[in-house]
């Protein structure tokens, strides 16, 4: 294997991570779709890494502020999804990760 590092220095053009949902939501199909583009010479003179180590890198920074700051901290153990997402996605973009969604489209993945 690659060591990481190595790897950004050569990585062109954008990665999008996303996820599409389809489901029921009282009783009538829904879909959505949340989604961020990366662009990977960005990530790189920013951080000296690719974008998809970037895309990985700033939510579990953003995730330690949340539970810094006592948003996400209660008794017990849990999986981040458990926690309010609100505060996670309007921190996002002040640290370089804007995010989008869609709701109720033909899903990418279902074209």
């Amino acid at each position: 294997m690659p060591d990481p590092s190595s790897l950004g220095q050569n990585y062109k053009g954008k990665a999008c991570i996303g996820v599409q949902l389809k489901g029921l939501h009282q009783n009538k199909e829904r879909t959505y779709f949340i989604w961020s583009i990366f662009d990977h010479e960005k990530a790189y003179k920013e951080t000296g890494t690719q974008a998809v180590a970037y895309s990985t890198g700033i939510p579990a920074m953003v995730g330690a502020i949340m539970y810094l700051k006592g948003l996400w901290k209660k008794p017990g153990v849990y999986n981040v999804e458990e926690f309010d997402p609100d505060p996670f996605l309007e921190t996002m973009p002040k640290f370089g990760i804007d995010w989008h969604e869609a709701i109720d489209i033909v899903l990418p993945i279902d074209k």
